[in-house]
């Protein structure tokens, strides 16, 4: 099978010493690759390296072809013209020319075969939904979810033989991820894709799991992937059962034959006592029965020492994929008491709401973007002031924004929850952290020195942790950016809360994991809809 990408032998740190790869070699053929991986494992660094934005220490990059790069942190100038984004504005300007009569040779390379540029750029953009969006334009006039579509365009009219998409479903509609899928579905070329969006891992031809430095590639989408992890995990965690056995038989048996040496030289030494043999001849006699016992020691310590090995590399194979297991009764809201109340609201960005919640009921909140789900939920919150109408929340609620502004970043993580929880002793605070994975020294960890994912954890047991205890729950896109463990896990936490709770976000896929009760959609107004198929 030939390969479109080859990394051999890569290695890669960072200046301040930071090693991320250390040997890296790895192949992805034809079709579509979703690569996976935790947070801070380096899946943006492999594409910066693959693309040539970053040069590897060691190693290489081969790829058969041209690489298209569209970066997680895509930023456009909101001056360039659309035509320009999409790298025709060159073809355009000499077709331009040559139609008003002007036919210098220039012109005619400029354009070469590309005759039909508009229609190109024209199907191309309304297959990914940017139908309406004038050639002529500026970025600035597009919403973000829009320039990361135009983003995918300008690679899709590229046509590059290997193309890397590094999280393209952040910050998308549900309406916009739908034409991604799309787009992606209908690339024949070689696609390499890091993403946490399930939908669109579904719908790859081959997981690409970076874990340890290292790459393993498996046939298939998420779910074969997921499936054969588990099969690979079962095997791991009876292998680490059988060296755990083998290590108390060795132990045993050490034991035992310590024993009966210690009992034999009892008997041995009384026997001694009592022979009238020369002393010389005793004397040898002791030695080699003392030689005997050293070997046979030496013998038990080394199969003990040897099942412990085997027991160490056993457990080597065991993902350390912990989960979060906690109980939260103190959240509950009984079945029917009023939770939340919105009446005439008019928010600031313009749709007037009503909305009652009642009981411990789960809202999933969609809409486009800039329909105005982050106003609603901070208007809930109070952090802004309806224009008219009014809102009240009748129990205690918490709120968890995009951007995680919730802690101190030069405070621990025990200062954090202790500040939230003023009421709590210094060992209930730590008691409730090792439940969200934070044991021991793990828990005095500045926030600003955690990873993403880390921090996302620690943040939610401060929300969830906290005095009073929330019993309305409100999560603004809490998904994005997170890795596939991580959205797991809050899954988890969010699965013991027995409040009410209202979701915005467009990972459907999330959402169903939650028990979602209620489906609402805010578009001009709010409305009850049928959860997406």
């Amino acid at each position: 099978m030939s390969h479109a990408l080859v990394v051999n032998d890569l290695h890669f740190g960072w200046p301040e010493g930071a090693v991320l790869f250390d040997g890296l070699s790895f192949a992805v053929g034809s079709g579509r690759t979703g690569l996976v991986g935790a947070n801070g494992s380096g899946k943006s660094t492999l594409f910066r390296l693959v693309s040539g934005d970053l040069t590897p220490q060691a190693g290489s990059v081969t790829i058969a072809g041209t690489v298209g790069y569209l970066r997680q942190d895509l930023t456009l100038d909101a001056g360039l013209p659309i035509d320009e984004v999409l790298g025709i504005a060159g073809v355009r300007s000499a077709l331009r020319a040559i139609e008003s009569g002007d036919v210098a040779d220039a012109h005619f390379a400029a354009v070469g075969d590309d005759w039909d540029v508009d229609e190109r750029a024209r199907a191309t953009l309304d297959r990914l939904g940017l139908a309406h969006v004038d050639l002529d334009r500026r970025v600035g006039e597009l919403s973000g979810g829009e320039a990361v579509l135009l983003g995918l365009a300008a690679q899709f009219l590229r046509r590059p033989d290997v193309l890397l998409l590094d999280e393209p479903t952040n910050n998308l509609d549900l309406d916009a991820r739908r034409r991604l899928y799309d787009g992606i579905a209908a690339w024949t070329g070689v696609m390499l894709v890091v993403s946490h969006d399930r939908d669109l891992l579904e719908r790859v031809d081959a997981i690409a799991e970076l874990r340890g430095g290292q790459v393993r590639v498996f046939g298939g989408n998420l779910a074969a992937y997921e499936e054969a992890i588990t099969v690979e995990q079962g095997a791991a965690e009876r292998g680490v059962r059988a060296a755990e056995s083998d290590v108390r038989r060795q132990q045993r048996e050490l034991i035992e034959a310590q024993t009966k040496h210690s009992r034999r030289e009892r008997y041995g030494k009384k026997g001694l006592e009592n022979t009238r043999k020369p002393r010389a001849v005793i004397r040898g006699e002791k030695r080699v029965a003392q030689v005997s016992a050293g070997k046979h020691r030496i013998m038990h310590a080394e199969k003990l020492d040897e099942a412990r090995e085997r027991l160490a590399e056993a457990e080597k194979a065991v993902r350390d994929d912990a989960e979060i297991v906690v109980d939260l009764p103190q959240t509950a809201v009984p079945s029917g008491r009023t939770v939340l109340t919105v009446e005439g609201a008019e928010l600031r960005c313009g749709p007037t709401i009503d909305l009652v919640l009642r009981g411990p009921e789960r809202v999933a909140l969609l809409g486009a973007n800039g329909a105005g789900k982050t106003t609603l939920l901070e208007t809930i919150t109070g952090r802004l002031a309806p224009v008219s109408g009014r809102v009240r929340a009748a129990v205690p609620s918490r709120y968890l924004p995009q951007r995680l502004t919730v802690l101190d970043d030069a405070e621990t993580i025990v200062d954090n929850l202790g500040r939230m929880a003023p009421t709590a002793t210094d060992f209930e605070i730590r008691s409730r952290l090792a439940r969200f994975l934070f044991r021991g020294d793990r828990a005095d960890q500045v926030v600003g020195t955690l990873s993403g994912g880390e921090r996302f954890r620690a943040t939610v047991a401060a929300l969830l942790l906290s005095e009073p205890p929330p019993q309305l729950l409100l999560l603004d896109e809490p998904t994005n950016n997170l890795d596939l463990a991580s959205v797991r896990q809050l899954s988890e936490a969010l699965t013991a809360y027995e409040g009410a709770l209202i979701v915005a976000s467009h990972d459907v896929a999330f959402l169903r994991t939650l028990g979602i009760t209620r489906w609402l959609r805010l578009d001009g107004t709010l409305s009850d809809v049928d959860e997406p198929g």
